[in-house]
């Protein structure tokens, strides 16, 4: 299939998936929202779960390697969790629902595809624990629990896919600088340790995003309590 019809395929998928529900989506359902007839998709993307297990290692790929460069860009654990939360907020922010697509759906994952992607989400939230644990032993962090630290700044990075709305009333510059000065607070770092440092980068968005916005698709009964707050 053409990049540019695998791409169309994977939009209506995302679209899907974030507002029905991996489960409830029938592939006549898929195939009617991309365009294509189901014979056509069978052909091109095997399965349901394939199409998934695409959508879900796309979304990894690129949280994997654009944390990787934000690391790569200092020594300094302070500089480089900077990076890490940045890039994740960003691609989070960029991709909504692929992202809510990539957390939410991984259980619809079976056999080697829930392996290969578990693994691939486990290497990728190592990155953070990797920081944390040697910023902790620097003494550039003061951690009580490196485990739950971890897992609270990726929670509070990944809810930006709930809430946040391109145009309202912040950038996703300011997003970004505000979760970067939340997690230095929880990690006890001095509020001028990142002055003058540069470490919000452009992110891209993935072919896979609908050009829907996630605020017009929800209102169904896939919705979160945090997609009814007030914009920001």
């Amino acid at each position: 299939m053409r990049i540019m019809d695998l791409g169309r395929v994977q939009r209506a998928a995302v679209t899907l998936f974030a507002t029905k529900g991996f489960a409830a989506t029938g592939i006549r359902e898929l195939g009617a929202e991309a365009g294509i007839n189901s014979a056509t998709l069978y052909h091109y993307v095997g399965s349901k779960e394939s199409l998934l297990a695409s959508i879900i290692r796309s979304c990894l790929d690129e949280l994997t390697q654009s944390g990787e460069r934000a690391m790569r860009r200092s020594a300094d654990p302070v500089v480089q969790l900077a990076g890490l939360v940045s890039s994740h907020v960003g691609i989070t922010a960029v991709n909504q629902l692929t992202a809510r697509v990539a957390e939410y759906e991984m259980r619809g994952l079976t056999g080697d595809n829930r392996i290969e992607l578990q693994t691939l989400r486990d290497e990728y939230e190592q990155l953070f624990g990797q920081i944390l644990e040697r910023g902790q032993r620097v003494g550039a962090f003061d951690i009580e629990d490196l485990a739950l630290s971890r897992l609270a700044i990726l929670e509070m990075c990944t809810g930006v896919a709930h809430w946040y709305r391109p145009g309202g009333r912040l950038e996703l510059e300011d997003v970004q600088r505000f979760f970067v000065s939340t997690t230095c607070k929880l990690l006890s770092v001095p509020s001028d340790e990142l002055h003058g440092v540069e470490f919000i980068h452009d992110v891209r968005k993935l072919d896979s995003e609908p050009e829907t916005q996630s605020s017009e698709i929800w209102g169904t009964t896939a919705q979160s309590e945090f997609a009814r707050q007030p914009e920001l």
